[in-house]
């Protein structure tokens, strides 16, 4: 197994409150459900419809929405709505309502600015010759499917991936990219504390996830991260001020408080954690602490996460969303689940509860939560009806991307010195303020003042 703190926290360092009581409407894309008597995605057939010569069947499958009043939240409601009766024996409605079987996020989606792309993975049990990622491209506000087709990419494409978010800051789309047959670069196998596994007899690569960038319309994904992360991430999600966050999923390796968070024996907080990445390196933030040792005594310097304590709140591996409101860049909505699907069972031991009797023991059961990105805590706002998961949401109306134009007064400009008056503001590349300095004069270094980049020589 490869060193994993070597890239999991190798990073130059860089400089719980609920939501208003607002409506927040969030839409979404669904991934999965479950019903009392445990189905999931159900679909009910129509008939044969002669004119389009196929089958026609009314799916769960859709965009839907919900929205979170500052005390309750609504189900989830398909969004459009399907009436079976205004569908049925209209050829173009039929057609339109049985499409959204095909809109199906299983490896990943987004929405940039009033489209939804979802990617599909195929297996080679399926009835493809290899396994392949269907990408389609949809309307978000009417659900069709634009151009009427979907393209097809190989394995070798690269397109699963934890999450997809658009950054408001260059205009471009980033995910963290799950990587299969990756060759790691010499930077890394050169490191004297790299050491090899087994993948090395196979030609030298390996699987994990690396923070790319992705190009819609080709669906090329480009490898920033010099390397790859071990961790399971769930989430991906970029906020109005282009800074990156992911949650790890995290078990139940703790014991519950009065608050209903999770602590390890320390009573620091555990379970999902929430981590920040730089866009331009790939890189994970992390910072410097002080550690011993436990054999030699010996103290040495570890780079660690920034944030010291996890969620508060368990999460299973499965697939997850999160997404930020652009008028709220502080706090991450995410949905995850409730627990990680065990517990106290009937013959009183530690194990994997019945689906079944989800409603009272809780298992896969989903949440809607808010994170604060300050402090890496979250708060678990309401259970969600059905234990519905999508594949990705975004806030209606709120979202970064909505009506994104490039900035025009970006272009970098360089000087020998900046002296930022008391009236601007200062911001590193990522979005993030800076303090500024008692006389408003700047070190060396890049930073955007006045939403232009200026390089201070």
């Amino acid at each position: 197994m490869k060193k994993r703190t070597l890239w999991m926290a190798a990073v130059a360092l860089m400089g719980c409150v609920q939501m208003n009581a607002q409506d927040v409407k969030l839409n979404g894309v669904l991934n999965n459900n479950r019903y009392d008597d445990g189905e999931q995605m159900k679909s009910e057939y129509l008939g044969w419809n002669a004119e389009l010569g196929k089958a026609v069947f009314l799916v769960d499958n859709g965009l839907y929405t919900m929205t979170w009043n500052g005390t309750a939240l609504t189900t989830p409601t398909k969004e459009p709505a399907v009436d079976k009766a205004d569908v049925k024996g209209d050829s173009a409605k039929e057609l339109w309502a049985s499409t959204f079987n095909l809109m199906y996020g299983n490896s990943g989606a987004v929405y940039v600015d009033g489209k939804v792309w979802t990617v599909m993975s195929r297996d080679e049990s399926s009835t493809t010759d290899e396994e392949l990622f269907a990408v389609r491209k949809w309307d978000a506000k009417t659900g069709e499917l634009l151009s009427g087709r979907e393209d097809y990419y190989p394995k070798s494409a690269n397109l699963e991936s934890a999450g997809m978010s658009f950054n408001p800051k260059d205009g471009k789309v980033y995910g963290l990219f799950y990587l299969t047959a990756q060759a790691l670069s010499d930077e890394i196998t050169g490191d004297p504390n790299y050491f090899v596994d087994e993948d090395d007899e196979t030609g030298g690569t390996d699987a994990g996830y690396c923070l790319c960038a992705i190009d819609l319309e080709t669906m090329k994904v480009t490898p920033i991260t010099p390397g790859l992360y071990y961790y399971n991430f769930v989430t991906f999600a970029i906020n109005s001020d282009g800074r990156a966050f992911a949650l790890t999923s995290g078990g139940t390796n703790g014991a519950e408080g009065d608050d209903g968070k999770m602590y390890d024996i320390n009573g620091k907080r555990t379970g999902a954690q929430l981590c920040e990445f730089d866009l331009e390196t790939g890189l994970m933030l992390t910072k410097a602490v002080e550690a011993t040792d436990p054999a030699t005594g010996e103290t040495y310097t570890e780079q660690v996460n920034i944030y010291d304590e996890g969620t508060g709140y368990c999460s299973q591996y499965r697939r997850q969303s999160a997404c930020f409101a652009k008028s709220n860049p502080n706090k991450m909505l995410w949905n995850g689940y409730y627990n990680s699907g065990k517990g106290i069972n009937e013959w009183g031991s530690w194990g994997t509860l019945p689906d079944k009797e989800w409603r009272t023991n809780g298992k896969y059961d989903t949440a809607l939560y808010e994170v604060d990105i300050t402090t890496g805590e979250a708060t678990r706002l309401s259970k969600i009806d059905n234990r519905c998961t999508f594949a990705c949401l975004w806030a209606d109306g709120d979202d970064c991307s909505d009506g994104w134009q490039p900035d025009e007064t970006t272009g970098i400009r360089t000087m020998d010195n900046l002296t930022i008056s008391p009236s601007d503001d200062c911001y590193d590349l990522s979005g993030r303020k800076i303090a500024k300095s008692s006389n408003g004069q700047m070190p060396k270094g890049l930073y955007i003042v006045g939403g232009r980049k200026v390089v201070v020589k």
